[in-house]
């Protein structure tokens, strides 16, 4: 007998679907994802919204009651379809917005177990993903207008005799795909994040690969800049103790954390561990280079942390605690908004 289509035909009828066949493609993350307030960053229901303005760059985040806004756990589903989209393409296979997948494809394929447990919180996911609504400005071109989707448009599943769910089927948004066909939009993210645990951590490694990406300098964020960029509804001073911890725990694969508070307001300083490795458009490595600069991120003055006068820090990086280096290319061309120097021309602002 022939297998119905799971979404009735005026819902996807212009739409072919992608089928994920392995599921074990390389992680890659979204660029404008990685920088900006899309995601509540805790794992209690989030009602109140995010609304945050740099210069004509708008997010607005609102989730239902019912369900909350989508948690920075449940981007693991679009990071995951990124990835199987980008690899799919790296081999020629015509992809699509609807994606058409196995449940355990995508748990496996983010580091997390198969249980029932894990099935019934990935269906509340993709509720929350539907439920919660964005509109921004973000990539609108030179007549710049405000796009509003959910992060999954539709989505249905196809259970078994038992109740056990078999197949899914999702729509993302034009927006979002369009974000992960074009290349230079996409970034490759270290596959020990989905260890990370907590919701300010993930946050901050994504913010990391996105502004220090491979740079010797690394890069130097205020931590009252970095509160305000994340859209957490942590108090400033609570929000500040997360990130001390971290650093204490150096959990960020791939980088390395200092805190510098010699002068001026506290800072935190994020240094890569290896060289850059550049990739060409397609994804393959072609060769390595570095870049001899400095970002910063809302820090007027940047201290030394106790090193000499011959060096940025005192002490040597230290290993990776997860043994693992970062991939990925240069990515100076969109940090604008977070660089000091812009960030007081465009008047940075980000109400939780």
């Amino acid at each position: 007998m022939a297998r119905e289509p799971l979404f009735r035909p005026a819902a996807t009828d212009r739409l072919d679907p992608f089928v994920v066949v392995a599921g074990d493609a390389s992680p890659r993350d979204q660029r404008d994802l990685m920088e900006r307030p899309f995601f509540s960053l805790s794992k209690s229901r989030r009602i109140r919204p995010i609304l945050y303005r740099a210069g004509d760059v708008e997010v607005q985040v609102q989730g239902l009651p019912e369900h909350g806004m989508a948690t920075i756990w449940d981007a693991d589903v679009l990071i995951w379809a990124a990835s199987q989209i980008v690899d799919a393409e790296n081999h020629g296979v015509r992809t699509s917005r609807l994606l058409r997948f196995t449940p355990y494809q995508l748990l496996t394929g983010v580091g997390r177990a198969t249980g029932a447990t894990e099935y019934r919180l990935f269906k509340a996911a993709l509720r929350r993903l539907q439920s919660t609504v964005v509109a921004t400005t973000i990539r609108q071109g030179e007549h710049w207008r405000r796009q509003q989707f959910s992060w999954v448009n539709e989505w249905e599943e196809r259970s078994g005799r038992s109740g056990r769910v078999e197949g899914v089927e999702i729509v993302l948004p034009e927006w979002f795909y369009r974000g992960v066909v074009d290349r230079s939009l996409v970034l490759s993210i270290d596959p020990h994040y989905f260890r990370l645990t907590g919701g300010i951590e993930r946050w901050l490694y994504r913010v990391a690969r996105k502004h220090a990406g491979r740079q010797p300098g690394g890069w130097v964020f205020e931590l009252a800049h970095l509160h305000h960029k994340s859209g957490s509804l942590a108090r400033p001073s609570d929000f500040a103790l997360d990130i001390r911890r971290i650093v204490r725990r150096q959990s960020l694969p791939g980088y390395r954390l200092m805190l510098e508070r010699a002068q001026g307001p506290e800072r935190l300083r994020i240094l890569p561990m290896v060289a850059e490795i550049v990739l060409d458009r397609s994804g393959d490595r072609f060769g390595e280079r570095s870049v001899d600069r400095l970002g910063t991120s809302g820090a007027a003055i940047i201290g030394t942390s106790g090193a000499g006068p011959s060096g940025h820090r005192a002490h040597e990086a230290a290993s990776n605690p997860c043994g693992a280096s970062v991939p990925g290319a240069l990515n100076l061309d969109s940090n604008l908004e977070s660089n000091f120097l812009e960030a007081q021309a465009l008047g940075v602002g980000v109400t939780r």
